[in-house]
């Protein structure tokens, strides 16, 4: 290809995504989600600087202060600050989503592919999704903690295999759509191995719908890794966790309501987030939008 070709290319590819830029920047949701977020995850890494109290840190005479005050969001059932928990359990919390949906991501777009790729084992991958699928998210991440065992790791692990089907189903379907097209056949035709034209034209191809699955999926793998650590399963005491502190609050509701109710309100804004600027996402990436 010569340089002029080139230039063409990434001039066409800049003005594509500056397109999508502007599509959601104008997405009114898109923009409440992404600001959830920035908020969110701008205290999750500043945690270290604007916590006002130790994290783990307990004072039993300051036992279930209401908000207010000294205490933002009161303190729990050992006087610990929940302010101060909520931001460093956010970290846990987004780091959760995070691994998970990373993980999930790299292995579901891969198995996509091939599966989409080569027929041959399409079967083979696709049964073996479907049996996935068969099971809740929830429920498939639960047996999977049965397995290997409860912890904060094998939660993340649970998640992320949970999520595999959904990115192996997108991105095979983009795939049997686009090794249809002509220019994969010209391609083909040339001699370029299969490595080469999945690089450079399939996975291109497919980033759209999987940058759009990844923002869903991250609100998803949030919610059911909080599930895991109110169900016990997941992050450990003392380990401020959002699901966790939820789970603890509970016993509490009665004399300190603010115990689960902030970590609850936490997650069900971030998972909304989420879900906001994936639904903008959707539409900015949509290429039937003019």
């Amino acid at each position: 290809m010569s340089p002029q070709n080139n230039r063409q290319t990434v001039d066409k590819a800049k003005s594509y995504w500056g397109l999508v830029g502007k599509r959601i920047v104008t997405n009114k949701s898109a923009v409440i989600g992404a600001l959830i977020l920035i908020i969110f995850v701008s205290a999750s890494l500043l945690a270290p600087l604007i916590a006002p109290h130790p994290v783990d840190v307990m004072k039993f005479e300051q036992r279930f202060l209401p908000p207010g005050g000294d205490h933002l969001l009161g303190t729990d059932d050992f006087g610990r600050d929940i302010f101060s928990r909520m931001l460093y359990g956010g970290r846990v919390s987004l780091m959760m989503g995070l691994v998970a949906v990373l993980v999930a991501g790299i292995i579901g777009v891969t198995l996509g592919i091939i599966s989409g790729y080569y027929r041959k084992i399409d079967l083979y991958i696709m049964q073996f999704m479907d049996i996935l699928l068969a099971f809740p998210s929830l429920l498939l991440a639960i047996a999977i903690i049965a397995v290997l065992g409860v912890g904060l790791t094998n939660a993340m692990i649970a998640v992320a295999i949970s999520v595999i089907p959904s990115y192996v189903r997108v991105v095979r379907g983009a795939v049997l759509s686009i090794r249809e097209k002509e220019y994969i056949e010209a391609v083909k035709a040339l001699g370029v191995s299969d490595y080469k034209i999945i690089v450079k034209h399939v996975l291109p191809n497919v980033l759209s719908p999987v940058i759009v699955l990844s923002s869903l999926q991250f609100g998803t793998s949030i919610l059911v890794a909080a599930a895991l650590s109110f169900l016990g399963l997941g992050a450990q005491p003392p380990t401020p966790e959002w699901g966790a502190m939820a789970y603890v609050g509970k016993a509490f509701l009665g004399q300190a309501w603010w115990m689960s109710l902030f970590p609850g309100l936490s997650i069900m804004l971030v998972v909304l987030g989420f879900n906001l600027l994936g639904d903008g996402l959707r539409d900015a990436l949509d290429p039937r939008q003019k």
